[in-house]
């Protein structure tokens, strides 16, 4: 059996300001249906990803800016990164985990949710390993968003 990823409900608390947000980062708008006063739904979708985002109003009963820990893969952490920020979007610095464990959170030294044995090493991973490098960014509501780097998948993934 598949099991596919097909959408991540991102909780807001300004759908306009949302919709500019994943605009400005390259974010393709599939959808932006509204269904009288309480009900909007908007989509976005990462280039290259199959998996969408969606957001608006009656949508989700979560407190904006709590989904934490979306990642985006990519090819070159310090490419797409740069692409980000020449795009409008501020993006911490390339990182690596100095610890060797699975890196989550925000900000240097781990100011958000890392693990025991967890810290931020300022660039990438020093042999550029997959799945080693990261930078993080964070849209209005302060959804958390992370970059990393994989240009070889593991087996089976």
């Amino acid at each position: 059996m598949d099991l596919k990823l097909e959408v991540i409900v991102l909780p807001v608390s300004d759908v306009d300001r949302a919709k500019d947000f994943y605009e400005k980062a390259g974010f393709r708008q599939d959808a932006d249906a509204v269904v009288g006063d309480g009900y909007r739904v908007v989509q976005y979708t990462p280039p290259g990803s199959e998996c969408a985002i969606i957001f608006g109003k009656g949508i989700t009963s979560a407190t904006p800016g709590s989904a934490q820990g979306l990642y985006l893969i990519v090819q070159d952490v310090e490419e797409a990164r740069a692409e980000l920020v020449g795009r409008g979007v501020e993006v911490g610095e390339v990182f690596h985990d100095g610890g060797g464990v699975f890196v989550h959170g925000h900000g240097p030294g781990g100011a958000v949710g890392y693990p025991e044995g967890s810290r931020q090493v300022s660039g990438p991973h020093p042999e550029r390993a997959d799945y080693g490098s990261y930078a993080a960014f964070s849209d209005p509501d302060g959804n958390g968003w992370m970059l990393q780097e994989v240009k070889k998948r593991a087996p089976g993934r």
